[in-house]
């Protein structure tokens, strides 16, 4: 169920703030985690089951680390975990190649913070969940390269019999990415000390499902949470502020998002495109996947507050950015912190000498590459921010970047975005290579001219140029929306209203209305 859709906004959000609100407030949880099952559900009823699979291992992680299965255990406080220093956890056996011995060895190392069973207890969680992400959202992948690469073997050896044949075909949960993430952060924060352990498995379910954040993020950890989910406080200012992230939310959605993103789609499904007209397509693209995943993350936020939860900003303005290492303090904060936490500071971060931060970088760019998608072009994609950023960081203040004036430095970070993008958008390996050519320049100004004058027919019309140029304008003039609703004004709440009112009367007319993160 998008939130951009009849459905959502003319019947499931009314009916769920109607029935959230009367509840009492020992039943909102119970009431609000029922809501986000069935949101979840509506697609498709099998997919409830994983995510209450990975609640409850979660869940019984967390209390396992606490000892609470004993019966005396129940009826006192859960105990607070020691917080562990860093130091101690910041390169743990998650760095080594033979990763089953590191963490057999790990869990039998004497250890003046964790027993051996709390130890367990969080590789169970871990495991379990990446399990589940990996077989749901890799298993098709896999199998593909490996019957790619045994009939290449076949043909060389002249055998038979190599290749995996199965009728099983897997289909890739909503929000399996998103959630798992989100789960597994609770164990890992509850075994650092760095949070709580929670009793009550209706909070725990509310905090996994919420479905303001459940398909597409923002990535919630339950640190960010605990305190909200025992009290949190409703207040007319935040219904008032929610209300305008949503409009705005989807005004960005509905009125810039969808029609750049049917720029890019004619541009990228043509074929053969010349110069310019790949340029304007990637451009589209790059201004329907920044208005498409910021208002799903603007909604989000927004449906939190008027459910009275205050979730953290998810974009900060990425476009503005003068590095590609800036970019990733704007683009998606919730996945880039969560990578840097429970990825990067394992592995060892910066702290075992420049070569090492430099392959750490890199990895764990390949990985969030990978977690995007099952396919090369997002490892790809992955490398080519993972070199960056490695490459940043080796020339650090002396970068090429730095003796540049910063305009120039933002329009060069936003080129190296959008050949990143292509990789992003491209059906496969090698419809990206020559889009890239087609940037390049290798196909001409114009490429095919019977086929570039029809393609210019369809995205330079007016509408679609008036829509990119006011793209244009929302990135890099206006404010964001974390900004323009702190404070709302006669004036501001005017645009909030007339932004609601136009964008529902446009969601009437449009048939192009995907939310492209719902893949991921």
């Amino acid at each position: 169920m998008a939130f951009s859709s009849h459905l959502f906004m003319f019947y499931f959000l009314p009916l769920a703030l109607v029935l959230y609100y009367v509840m009492p407030r020992q039943a909102k949880h119970a009431v609000l985690t029922v809501l986000s099952y069935i949101f979840y559900g509506w697609a498709n009823p099998l997919f409830v089951v994983l995510m209450m699979t990975s609640t409850i291992i979660d869940y019984i992680c967390g209390l396992g680390m606490t000892g609470q299965f004993s019966r005396t255990a129940w009826k006192k406080p859960i105990p607070q975990l020691e917080e562990i220093p860093r130091r101690e956890y910041e390169k743990g056996p998650w760095h080594h190649w033979l990763l089953v011995p590191k963490i057999v060895s790990w869990i039998r190392k004497p250890d003046p913070y964790r027993t051996p069973g709390q130890k367990i207890a969080l590789v169970i969680s871990i495991v379990s969940n990446l399990s589940l992400l990996g077989f749901f959202k890799y298993f098709n992948f896999f199998l593909a390269n490996y019957n790619a690469l045994a009939g290449g073997i076949e043909s060389l050896l002249g055998v038979q019999g190599l290749d995996i044949v199965t009728t099983l075909k897997i289909t890739l949960p909503l929000g399996i990415s998103f959630y798992t993430f989100q789960s597994m952060s609770y164990s890992i924060d509850v075994y650092r000390g760095e949070a709580k352990a929670i009793r009550n498995f209706t909070d725990f379910s509310c905090y996994v499902s919420m479905f303001p954040q459940l398909v597409a993020g923002p990535i919630i950890r339950f640190q960010e949470v605990d305190d909200q989910l025992r009290n949190r406080t409703y207040t007319v200012e935040k219904f008032a502020r929610g209300v305008a992230f949503i409009a705005l939310g989807l005004a960005k959605k509905v009125l810039i998002a969808n029609p750049c993103g049917k720029v890019a789609d004619t541009v990228f499904d043509a074929g053969g495109q010349g110069l310019l007209d790949s340029w304007w397509g990637v451009m589209g693209y790059s201004f329907q996947i920044y208005f498409d995943f910021s208002a799903y993350s603007d909604m989000a936020i927004g449906l939190g507050l008027i459910l009275g939860f205050v979730f953290a900003k998810n974009f900060d303005s990425p476009y503005h950015s003068a590095s590609i290492t800036e970019f990733w303090r704007r683009w998606h904060i919730s996945l880039s912190t969560w990578l840097r936490d429970y990825l990067y500071i394992p592995l060892g971060g910066n702290r075992a000498g420049h070569r090492r931060t430099y392959v750490n970088l890199a990895l764990v760019m390949l990985l969030g590459g990978l977690w995007h998608g099952s396919s090369w072009n997002f490892v790809i994609w992955g490398a080519i921010h993972g070199g960056m950023l490695a490459f940043e960081r080796a020339q650090g203040k002396t970068s090429f970047y730095s003796r540049l004036p910063h305009p120039l430095k933002v329009v060069i970070t936003y080129v190296i975005v959008l050949f990143t993008w292509v990789f992003f958008r491209a059906p496969d390996l090698s419809s990206s290579l020559a889009y890239c050519g087609s940037m390049l320049g290798l196909n001409g100004l114009y490429g095919s001219r019977a086929g570039s004058a029809l393609l210019g027919g369809l995205v330079y019309q007016p509408y679609y140029v008036g829509m990119m140029i006011i793209a244009g304008i929302v990135t890099w003039g206006l404010p964001q929306t974390w900004d323009f609703t702190r404070k709302l004004t006669p004036a501001r709440a005017a645009v909030v209203v007339s932004s609601l009112v136009l964008s529902l009367v446009v969601l009437t007319t449009q048939s192009f209305n995907p939310f492209i993160y719902f893949i991921f």
